[in-house]
């Protein structure tokens, strides 16, 4: 069997590709990445990848070389994206050819061609904002450029009529914890590095601001079994909790006693997100309360110092 991941190389793909490397039925695993973001890690380190794995240094634009990719393929999980953290209202462009018009290529070759599953990872930032918690029923209103090229990107997938396709759109909370392909632009792995080394985290607004959350390996253990399992095909809110800025400094500061605190702009009112567990996935996420301070504890040993 042979599978493709798009942005393979990035944050979620390094976590996916280790677990997918280990799996005897796969003969042929595709990392299709442009390397935009400058990430080398998935090629270096003593946990060695096994041969079946496959390098193309390849943009999402390049329908070209993503039709060749795409021969004999019949898993394809699409990662590849224009990320949003911290600039979700910049540059619009560029949101909109990668994640909008990428996404519209790819779902067109992938339509001539005789892949089984197709995975796209979403963003719950296709609801908007609200305090109020948000379900799978939530009418979409994107309010950054982001939010956006991701609902226009599910709509391409909704046009695919293959009766031997299966398609699913993942809308991911943010992701954070550690893996070799680290991202720290993400608000809980930029304030754990920042508690860690300078002892001090920045806050914009009064920290009340809601986001929707999930770790990187449990997310990568889900897109594994979406991949692999016997899961009714259609669209799921993947994230595990919600939690207040302020939620989760109070959880650094049980690691990080000293750590300093700056509001700025406090009286400012940011912009929250609150989405609901998906319960058809309860079976994947993880149900303990504590589990940000268990994860937090985990995260610092993972520094080197």
């Amino acid at each position: 069997m042979k599978v493709l991941i798009t942005g393979g190389a990035g944050y979620i793909g390094t976590g996916l590709t280790y677990l997918l490397d280990k799996n005897p039925k796969i003969s042929e695993l595709v990392i299709y990445d442009n390397l935009s973001r400058k990430n080398y890690n998935i090629f270096l380190g003593n946990l060695k990848l096994s041969t079946k794995i496959r390098f193309v240094k390849g943009d999402i634009l390049d329908s070209r070389k993503l039709y060749r990719e795409l021969e004999n393929t019949q898993i394809v999980y699409h990662l590849a994206a224009k990320v949003s953290t911290p600039l979700a209202d910049h540059n619009p462009h560029g949101f909109d050819q990668v994640n909008n018009w990428g996404t519209a290529g790819l779902t067109y070759l992938i339509g001539k061609s005789n892949v089984k599953k197709f995975i796209f990872t979403s963003s719950v930032s296709v609801y908007g904002a609200s305090e109020k918690m948000l379900d799978i029923r939530t009418p979409l209103n994107p309010k950054t450029f982001y939010g956006i090229s991701k609902m226009h990107a599910e709509e391409h997938i909704h046009t695919l009529q293959n009766p031997n396709l299966q398609t699913y759109i993942l809308r991911l909370g943010n992701v954070y914890g550690y893996n070799k392909s680290m991202r720290f632009d993400s608000v809980i792995n930029k304030f754990t590095f920042e508690a860690n080394f300078l002892k001090r985290i920045k806050i914009f607004g009064n920290g009340n601001q809601l986001r929707s959350f999930i770790h990187i390996n449990r997310l990568s253990r889900i897109l594994y079994n979406v991949g692999f399992e016997n899961i009714k095909q259609g669209t799921y809110n993947v994230l595990e909790n919600t939690f207040s800025i302020n939620q989760i400094v109070k959880a650094l500061k049980t690691i990080y006693p000293d750590l300093e605190t700056i509001y700025v702009n406090q009286n400012t009112k940011m912009r929250s997100l609150s989405v609901a567990r998906d319960e058809r996935l309860l079976q994947f996420l993880h149900k303990n309360e504590d589990v940000l301070i268990l994860d937090l504890q985990k995260f610092k040993t993972d520094f080197s110092f």
